[in-house]
């Protein structure tokens, strides 16, 4: 069973690799201490060497998730386009990824809510808020740049951006995968883009 001595860094990747791996494949009620050392090929007392509890490593892995979103922002921002274009490119950048790995970040979110530990939605919730917040950033700059209505609720404009793709990632999975989610995304952002640009 045991793969040999890792570092802790590359033990700890391992295993949030394969608690992601479960949540897509079956869910988070089959997110387990022994399926996650089946997964890696380790003990279960190899887990509890590099965590405390399963809670910890869904937190670790719901912190994983929302960096890799606000990386896509911070990356997004670093090409000049302007506030609006912005902000398509990282919801673009989302989707891809999304579609590459079946709808791995937006879905395993969804499965940690549903875990149902209080701390862990206090935690998710807080990340998507950072996350909320750099939108609403963004449709500041759009409106000091007139490219959005100054009349728009910035808080509420951000979070339906981020409702748009959690909703749009789960009718996608739960339809098996059988519509192009760029292709929808395009003409929702299209709908989304007009509603809110200045005229």
């Amino acid at each position: 069973m045991a793969q040999g001595h890792k570092s802790t860094s590359v033990r700890k990747k391992q295993i949030m690799d394969a608690a992601r791996k479960l949540i897509m494949k079956a869910g988070s009620e089959h997110v387990t201490v022994r399926n996650m050392a089946r997964e890696v090929g380790i003990s279960e007392a190899a887990i509890y060497r590099h965590f405390k509890s399963k809670t910890e490593i869904l937190s670790f892995l719901a912190d994983s998730v929302a960096d890799g979103l606000l990386h896509d922002i911070d990356v997004a921002g670093s090409v000049g386009f302007t506030s609006l274009d912005i902000i398509d490119e990282i919801l673009r950048t989302h989707l891809s990824r999304i579609e590459q790995r079946r709808g791995l970040s937006f879905q395993v979110l969804a499965e940690i809510i549903s875990f149902g530990d209080k701390s862990l939605n206090k935690k998710v919730s807080d990340n998507i808020q950072i996350y909320v917040d750099r939108l609403r950033l963004l449709l500041a700059d759009g409106v000091r740049a007139g490219l959005v209505r100054k009349d728009i609720n910035f808080e509420a404009a951000a979070l339906l951006l981020f409702g748009m793709i959690q909703g749009l990632v789960n009718i996608w999975a739960l339809s098996g995968y059988k519509f192009d989610l760029t292709e929808k995304y395009s003409e929702l952002w299209k709908v989304y883009r007009e509603s809110i640009s200045a005229r």
